[in-house]
């Protein structure tokens, strides 16, 4: 259902052990096939400094000749009853086209902040790495070399908070995004990975991997291709939102977040991002 809905299936992310239990799916089962879903996952964050537990809602989908019939309604009922009491809200992102469907089940649409590195921060940075020696900054990882990517691997599962709002549990939901290594790459000298995507002259720094703290300007600064942007998949922790330009972001053409909880308005008030490969 996922493959036809969606096009993708989970079958890899099982079988290479990267699902580990926050992901819970409700479904309804007819004739041994799957015929609705909505997908519960655990979401545990650390947001400026404070644990919160937070279920985000995902997955949600019906084959084609059983919708409008209520199934999806009775799943996304059953889900808020169950985990409403238990965590620090329940929000998810939903589909541009099932917008009035998430409004009825007493969803309210919420707007996050997306940063961008200010442009005469990047010009000194650039331009600092011209006179500076300099060093290999990120290399992007090879798919195939499997010691590459267990220190990915162990990386992801040890390493710290380098924003102002990250997932704690991110192993899961960031293997299921970077497993290839496609956009993985990794700077020696400062120890660090970085996820990243280069769309023309704008990059896009999506994820940092560290064991150890490390500036948003160190991890820029070996960043060894040129660029007229740069933004951030994440939110940049407090002591470094001066190198950025924060922007309120509705989810484009993509999605719009959708927040049962008073806690959650703290996403808008605190200018905070969900982390690109925090999205289920």
């Amino acid at each position: 259902l996922t493959e036809k809905t969606f096009g993708f299936n989970f079958e890899g992310w099982v079988t290479n052990g990267y699902f580990e239990g926050d992901y819970i799916p409700y479904s309804f089962e007819e004739d041994g096939k799957i015929i609705c879903n909505v997908s519960a996952n655990r979401m545990h964050f650390i947001q400026n400094g404070v644990k919160r537990f937070y279920i985000q809602i995902g997955t949600v989908m019906t084959t084609e000749e059983r919708r409008n019939q209520g199934l999806a309604r009775k799943l996304m009922e059953h889900v808020l009853e169950e985990y409403e009491d238990k965590c620090d809200g329940i929000y998810l992102f939903g589909d541009l086209s099932a917008l009035d469907f998430y409004r009825k089940l007493g969803f309210e649409e919420r707007m996050q902040y997306r940063y961008r590195l200010k442009d005469n921060v990047r010009t000194d940075i650039q331009e600092r790495n011209l006179t500076e020696e300099n060093s290999n900054g990120f290399v992007k990882l090879d798919s195939a070399d499997e010691k590459s990517k267990e220190a990915y691997c162990e990386a992801v599962r040890n390493s710290v908070a380098n924003g102002a709002f990250e997932q704690e549990n991110k192993y899961g939901l960031q293997m299921f995004y970077t497993s290839n290594l496609e956009n993985v790459y990794y700077a020696k000298d400062i120890d660090c990975f970085a996820i990243m995507e280069q769309d023309g002259d704008t990059i896009t720094l999506h994820s940092v991997i560290s064991k150890k703290s490390i500036s948003l300007e160190k991890v820029i600064s070996e960043i060894n291709v040129s660029y007229k942007e740069l933004k951030l998949g994440f939110t940049p922790r407090e002591d470094e939102t001066v190198l950025f330009e924060a922007a309120l972001f509705d989810g484009g053409d993509d999605y719009r977040l959708f927040c049962r909880g008073t806690r959650l308005e703290s996403i808008e008030k605190e200018k905070l991002y969900f982390p690109t490969f925090s999205h289920a």
